[in-house]
């Protein structure tokens, strides 16, 4: 009988170790689904950004020949806007 026991609680344990094991084998799969999903995101979202700043960069650039497109670029913050030329007047106190 004693066999039996011991027996039954290594076949129990065998059971709920190969359920353990299947649940997280399933969730490295899903989260590697996951992961792959993410870093396509990552790969667009940086060509987007490089597409932006070579817009941004080409703009800057043309603005340079033609500076009627200044008001634009300062407003998106892609070129500095220029220091004025006369500094303000000090108050006296």
């Amino acid at each position: 009988m004693e066999k039996n026991t011991t027996a039954l609680i290594l076949v129990g344990l065998l059971v709920i170790g190969s359920l353990c094991t299947a649940a997280l084998a399933f969730l490295t799969v899903r989260a590697t689904g996951e992961l792959r999903g993410l870093q396509m995101q990552i790969t667009s979202i940086n060509n987007n950004q490089n597409i932006a700043r070579a817009v941004a960069n080409e703009a800057v650039e043309y603005s340079k020949r033609n500076p009627s497109i200044d008001l634009i670029v300062q407003t998106y913050g892609i070129k500095p806007k220029p220091a004025p030329t006369n500094p303000p007047p000090k108050s006296a106190k």
